[in-house]
């Protein structure tokens, strides 16, 4: 029977879902926070169809944050606002599993959920701060449209095969992950591409405990989408 080594999420509409900006995501979440939100919509509109230049993306979104008080922006975004039954099905499996975060959001977020829910680990594209406020730079450690690669490396580090990875993820970008992990789950999905290159689609996050131990367990999976 397969046995997993690891569960993986995203973060952004999958353990956190900011309401009111787009995706549910923590680059809206922040820039909503900071006063900045017309203008990073403006840049989401321009940069999201060019695929190629999501780090162009990330350094014009953190240069909106030049000078903002992390503190002021922290007050307005904390606790993160996880969905509905995650902190519950993280710690049953964090149990059994190495649990993580792979997510193109910011990493001042995800660094926060992997304290709150224990996971082993998270990583995501870091907003440099300096004397307690951003300084307008960044760095691209997930690149939107290439999760898949960046999986691929934690595995190698972490000395786990891809098959021994089960993947959770909401949207369109996490689509090339899921056909190279053992299991993967689309939650709270948005993009039919992403149900059909899933293995399984949750309704609720509490679900997933469940459709884990199928898989283990060798049975079908087809009747949970």
């Amino acid at each position: 029977m397969p046995r997993l080594a690891a569960v993986i999420f995203d973060l952004d509409g999958t353990l956190v879902r900011y309401h009111g900006v787009a995706f549910e995501s923590s680059w809206g979440a922040i820039a909503a926070a900071a006063g900045v939100l017309d203008a990073s919509d403006r840049l989401l509109k321009e940069y999201l169809p060019r695929r190629d230049e999501y780090p162009a993306w990330v350094a014009a979104d953190a240069r909106l944050l030049e000078g903002v008080s992390v503190r002021c922006v922290s007050e307005r975004i904390f606790r993160p606002p996880l969905a509905e039954g995650v902190a519950e099905t993280v710690d049953r499996l964090r149990r059994r599993y190495a649990t993580g975060v792979l997510s193109s959001g910011v990493e001042l977020v995800a660094q926060r959920v992997r304290d709150d829910l224990h996971l082993d680990f998270a990583v995501a594209n870091r907003l440099h701060v300096r004397d307690g406020r951003f300084t307008g730079t960044s760095e691209t450690f997930v690149h939107l449209w290439k999760k898949r690669e960046v999986l691929l490396r934690i595995a190698e580090e972490r000395g786990w095969k891809p098959e021994e990875i089960c993947y959770i993820g909401d949207h369109m970008n996490d689509v090339p992950v899921m056909p190279i992990v053992g299991l993967g789950i689309a939650v709270h999905a948005k993009d039919e591409a992403l149900i059909r290159s899933s293995d399984a689609v949750a309704r609720r996050f509490s679900e997933i405990p469940g459709i884990i131990e199928r898989f283990e367990a060798g049975k079908p999976l087809s009747p949970l989408r």
